[in-house]
């Protein structure tokens, strides 16, 4: 199996940073892509920022928002800067993870178990 762990959430003052990082574990035979989505309360949940063979980012976060990956890792992190009250959510990373199958290679997408972040003052 595979687990995807995610950590660096908190509270922070309207304009501050954070940091989150995802690892990903498990039988690994390659990451397709890792990504993050978030969920506010009351509100579905909505992708945030994908890497991959490139980088995808929501539009209410470019230009805040950087994700990078370490591939040797298996890791995916999501560098939170400016932040807004409207960013409160709960966090998740995912990943389509590929593993050998006694079919072959075959792709999965795996979900963190969330970190939330508060923005408030």
């Amino acid at each position: 199996q595979v687990q995807l762990v995610e950590s660096g959430g908190g509270l922070v003052q309207p304009g501050g940073s954070l940091r989150l990082s995802c690892a990903a574990s498990g039988s690994i035979f390659s990451i397709n892509y890792m990504g993050w989505y978030r969920q506010a309360p009351g509100k579905e949940r909505e992708l945030v920022a994908t890497i991959g063979g490139g980088t995808y980012y929501a539009d209410s976060v470019k230009g805040r928002f950087t994700i990078s990956r370490d591939n040797a890792k298996n890791t995916v992190d999501l560098q939170m800067n400016s932040l807004k009250p409207e960013d409160t959510a709960v966090y998740y990373c995912n990943a389509d993870v590929v593993r050998s199958t006694s079919y072959g290679n075959k792709g999965f997408l795996y979900w963190g178990q969330g970190t939330q972040v508060t923005v408030s003052s």
